[in-house]
Formats: C-alpha cells, structure tokens, sequence
C-alpha cells in the first residue's frame, strides 16, 4: 500500500511504531516496551560523549511517546487526531480528571467549534452549466434536401439551449446561514433569468426552517417557505410553501414530503404537491456500498409515470458505476443506461444513453469538477435508429479510452509525481532529523546487538543476516527504476527477543533505528534469517504485521 501524502504522517511521530506495540496495548505492554528501550537508550549507559547526547535524544523521543500513551486522556485523543490533537487550541481547558470518553467528546465539540469559525470565512459555491445540442442532422437527414444546397453535405449540429446557474453560501451566525442562487436560460433564441435570496435558520438539533425571496423576468416575484423537521430517530417531513406573482394573477403553491427509514440502507418516500403542476409520489430508495435501487410511482398532471432505477458500484480506486432505468407514462417509455467513473482527484466523467417513445434518442454527457457540474445533453434523433443507438453506446466508450490513454493518465501522472516532489521538499528537514535520529539509535544499539547476537547462536536461535526496508523494483518493466532501500539488519536484531521477532500493524519506518528514504512511495521490508542454522526469507509490506521465524519463509536447499 502506498504511503500517504498527509503532513501529519511526516509532522508527528507514530509513537505505537516507536514502542513497537499494538494499538491495543494493555499498561502492562507499554511498559514492557518502555522499559526495553530504556535500558538501551539512557544516556548514563553511554560514556561516549556524542553517544551520550544521542542517546538522551532519543530516551527523550521513547519517554514523551510512553508518557502520552500510558495516560487514558491524552491516549484518547491520540488515537483520534494524533500528536496534533494534544497540542490543538483549547485542549488546556479541558478538565484532566475525565474519562477517556468524556474527552473525545470534549476535544470534538472544540474542534466542531473551530470548524464553524472557518466556516465563517467559506462561500461554498455551487454551479451547473448545462449545454443542450441538436444533432439530429447526423440521422435525420433527407438526402433529397440536400442536393440542391451547396455544402448540404456536411451534417448541421447546433447549440438550441443553455443554463447557467450558480449558488453562494454565507454562513452569518453558528445557526444562520444565507443562500444566494441565480441562474441564467435560454432555448431557441428566448431566455430569461431568476435571482433567490434564501435564509436558513437551525433552529434545534432536529430542525430548521428557511424563508426564500426570489424575482426573475419570466415568472415573477416569489415568496416562499420550506421547513424540515426530524418526527422521529427513523422519520423526518419537509413542507414547503410559497406564491408566484405573476401577469396571470397569485400562484400559490405547496409541496410536503415525509420519510422514514424503512431498514438500515432503505428508505421510504411520500411527496403531495399542489399547485401548477399538481401530483402525488411514492417512492422507495435502497443505498448500499455496492448498489442503488430505486422504485418511484406517480400520479399527477401532467406526468404520470413509473419508474425504477438500478446502478451497481464497483469496488475500485475510479469508483465506477454502472446505471440503467426505465420510465414509462402517459408521456411514453424511456429506457436510459450509462456508466459513470472518477477520472481525477475531484472530477468524475459519466456518459447516459437515453432511448425512448416518442422522444427518440440522447446522449448525455456529464462531468462534475469538484462543485461544479457541466451537462451536456445531446439530441441524436427523434426516431429509434439502431444506429443512433450504436454510435451513441459505442461512441463515447471509445472516446474515453483515447482521451484516457493520451489526456488523463499521462496528467495524474504528472500530477501525483509533482505533488511527490512538493512534499519530498517540504519533508525534507524532518526526513534528515529522522535519518540521523535512526543512525545514532544505531549506533547506540551495538553493544546490546552483539549480546543478543551471542546469546542467539548458543541456542540455535534467530539470526537477522540481512534486512532492507523501502522501495523495491521486482517488476522487469520498471527496471529503469532505483531501488530506495535502508540496511535494517541492526535495528531488526535489536528487536529479537527470546528467538522471536514481532512487529505491530504500522508503519515501520517509526521503528527505532528505522526512517523513511522514499517519501510517499510504496515500501516493503526484505529479511534474510537463520533459524535453527536454517536459512529463511521473507518480504513484507510496510504496514503489515510480521512474526518470525516461520515455516513458511524458509528457504529450501534444493533451489
């Protein structure tokens, strides 16, 4: 597994990985542990002057990781947001006689506090562009149209709509927040535009309620109302409320809905709308980490419809998903499929195939870029072409491919090697700290090596000959690439007691004697060993746990 680009992986020190201890050690682990690496490393067991100095750096190091974790409190809090969190701002206030419990609530009730500061100084904007294309010229043809125009033969493709709209957040108390949205239409030459101010207010812990102005040139003036509220653990309403002025007189309007949570990743939905567009909805909904499920009923004018949707997650690094529906009403029957994935960090690319009676056939084309979104629907044909159909499935699939071979991959690529080498410079001073903190805990560990070493060959015991830890390079198609590899042997030797080696689940470049050489990138650790004159070997990923001697690793004569 890769390591993490996260600072406070470099900035704090793993202080179960120093220890060597799980992350469910007892008292009585910890201090076994402490006591071991005591005893090597205290400073009136040096008479070397530089070795003396190191070792009380490092005793130092042991002592501050066995005085935070043998406290329940400050361990408590350590478990959660590491070395930082004992040092965050407001953490004195806390009383030191609670419980481990009462702790973490108290540190997450400061840090839900520091949170609404920053949110404060946050807009949190929101925005779609949506982009409607008439290609209809691509199937739709007539051929005798076309032989008496000059240039009939090049297919007409045009813009016949757009929408922009945007939203703004301002969050004006820990319980107030105002919500500016407008947006922007156009279809055939005739738009138009709205602007809506909305004030949201919590009002407790299971509600709050909203009051939304709005004003544009096509429908008018608006007031409105919406509130939402938490009946029940299980079941919640929102009710929403509001009047349209316009030329043709007031249009009141009203829309409730009511939910509950019918098993853990089903819920149920009841929607009654009155006013323009007049209806009733039932609909259940089933999220799960693997799929999505919807079954939706309508009745209203003008649209009434039935509808059900699947889509089916992946379990991948792209989060790939694939959908399908159907929808069929008075207005006809749509069959929609499509697939959506992650191309980026913060966008994901999705492409729908909309087939219907009598709407004809769409491609849909959607990329969300962090909050933005950009639709792109795209008009094919009004009739049901088979090969609309194809190019339309075939089309966009072969389109990625290419854009993903040539665009995509070769920028995160890029990107990930930049963000690498901006981090390798930033971590550069504590990597050196750390290094030189590794070769003096080395320094300071051979005279108890030589010991355990003599003790282990009088028993036939465990013998570290060879230990390397960081990145290697076993696949032939990066050859071209240099090993980052450390000689571990000492420190791993160190470790061995009574003929055994353990290491916990954790990163072992917080190991004593240990340090990271290739930040970011993906490590393993490599041992050659003697058990009972028996040779063995074994490699294991970084933050895998790891006990030996093992039958498994030996190593056999006859290869």
């Amino acid at each position: 597994m890769a390591s993490s680009l996260d600072e406070d992986e470099i900035d704090s020190d793993d202080f179960y990985s120093l220890l060597n201890v799980r992350r469910e050690a007892t008292q009585d682990e910890l201090k076994a542990a402490y006591r071991r690496l005591c005893m090597l490393y205290h400073p009136d067991k040096h008479r070397d002057p530089e070795l003396k100095v190191q070792a009380e750096q490092l005793f130092n190091l042991v002592h501050e990781a066995y005085e935070v974790l043998r406290d329940p409190q400050s361990r408590a809090i350590y478990d959660i947001y590491g070395k930082r969190g004992l040092d965050v701002e407001g953490w004195e206030v806390v009383e030191r006689k609670r419980t481990p419990a009462e702790i973490r609530e108290e540190y997450e009730r400061l840090q839900i506090e520091r949170e609404e500061r920053r949110l404060q100084q946050r807009t949190n904007p929101k925005g779609t562009i949506s982009v409607g294309i008439d290609a209809t010229d691509l199937f739709d043809r007539y051929e005798e149209d076309y032989d008496d125009e000059a240039g009939g033969g090049v297919p007409h493709v045009e813009i016949n709509k757009m929408h922009i709209s945007q939203s703004i957040e301002a969050p004006l108390t820990t319980k107030d927040t105002a919500v500016l949205s407008g947006s922007l239409s156009t279809h055939n030459g005739n738009g138009g535009g709205n602007i809506n101010l909305a004030l949201r207010r919590v009002t407790s812990a299971k509600g709050w309620g909203e009051v939304e102005l709005g004003a544009g040139d096509t429908h008018g003036p608006l007031l409105g109302m919406k509130i939402f509220r938490n009946l029940t653990p299980r079941c919640f309403v929102t009710a929403q409320c509001g009047l349209q002025f316009s030329s043709r007189g007031v249009r009141p309007g009203v829309t409730t809905v009511l939910a509950r949570h019918l098993d853990k990743n089903t819920m149920g939905y009841l929607q009654w709308r009155w006013g323009i567009q007049s209806s009733m909805n039932t609909s259940i909904v089933r999220d799960t980490k693997s799929s999505h499920f919807t079954l939706a009923v309508q009745i209203g004018i003008p649209q009434t419809f039935m509808m059900m949707s699947y889509q089916y997650k992946f379990q991948d690094d792209d989060q790939t998903k694939i959908k399908g529906s159907v929808k069929s009403g008075f207005f006809g029957t749509v069959v929609e499929y499509g697939i959506e994935r992650k191309i980026s960090r913060h966008s994901v690319l999705g492409a729908t195939v909309s087939v219907g009676v009598p709407q004809g056939v769409s491609l849909k084309i959607k990329l969300n870029r962090a909050s933005q979104t950009y639709f792109f629907p795209i008009h094919l044909t009004d009739q049901l072409l088979p090969s609309a159909v194809f190019y339309a499935t075939v089309g966009p699939l072969v389109f990625y491919l290419a854009i993903q071979r040539l665009v995509i991959r070769p920028y995160v690529r890029a990107q990930k090697e930049e963000d690498l080498e901006k981090h390798r410079e930033s971590s550069a001073s504590n990597i050196a700290r750390k290094k030189q903190e590794a070769e003096g805990a080395v320094l300071l560990m051979q005279e108890s090596v030589r010991r355990i070493i003599e003790t282990e060959e009088s028993r036939m015991g465990l013998i570290i000959l060879n230990a390397w830890y960081g990145k290697f390079v076993t696949d032939n198609s990066r050859r071209h690439e240099r090993a980052k590899v450390i000689d571990v042997t000492v420190p791993l030797q160190c470790l061995v007691k009574d003929s055994k080696l353990i290491l916990t689940e954790a990163t072992k470049s917080g190991l004593p004697g240990f340090y990271d050489p290739c930040v970011g990138e993906e490590k393993s650790l490599k041992v050659l060993y003697q058990f009972r004159g028996v040779m063995h070997q074994v490699l294991s990923g970084d933050s895998e746990p790891l006990r030996i001697p093992k039958q498994s690793h030996r190593i056999d004569a006859d290869t």
